[in-house]
C-alpha cells in the first residue's frame, strides 16, 4: 500500500473509549481495526444546536435555594421551558462506541465525531 493510500485508509475509524476527560472534552480510543488505542482526541461539540424541550404532561420543578441548600416541588401544568434551559456537553462514556476523524497528514489530530 503506497503511502497515500495508508493515510486515507486511516482517516476515518472506528472504535470503543477507553478513558475520558471530561474536564478537557477528549477521549481515548481503541480502534477496531488494528486494537491500538489513540493519544487523547478531542470531542467534538455542537455549539449552535438549537432545541426545545416540551414536556407532554404535568411534572414537578424542584427549586434549591443555593444560598441555604433548602428547596420546593411544585407541580406545573404541561409548559414551554426554553427559558432558563441551558445546553450541556456531549461526553461519550468508557466502553461507548464511536467514529473519529483524524486530519490527513502525517501523526495529525484526530476527534471524536459522535457515538453510535
Amino acid at each position: 500500500m503506497d503511502e497515500l493510500q495508508n493515510i486515507l485508509s486511516r482517516l476515518v475509524q472506528t472504535g470503543t473509549v477507553t478513558a475520558v476527560d471530561s474536564a478537557k472534552r477528549r477521549a481515548r480510543v481503541k480502534f477496531k481495526d488494528t486494537g491500538i488505542i489513540s493519544d487523547w482526541l478531542y470531542v467534538i461539540q455542537h455549539y449552535g444546536a438549537n432545541f426545545y424541550i416540551k414536556p407532554d404532561a404535568k411534572h414537578t420543578h424542584e427549586i434549591t435555594d443555593t444560598f441555604t441548600g433548602g428547596g420546593t416541588a411544585s407541580e406545573f401544568p404541561d409548559h414551554d421551558h426554553l427559558p432558563g434551559s441551558h445546553l450541556t456537553y456531549w461526553m461519550p462514556k468508557v466502553n461507548d462506541r464511536v467514529l473519529c476523524l483524524y486530519l490527513p497528514v502525517f501523526n495529525g489530530d484526530g476527534f471524536v465525531l459522535g457515538g453510535f
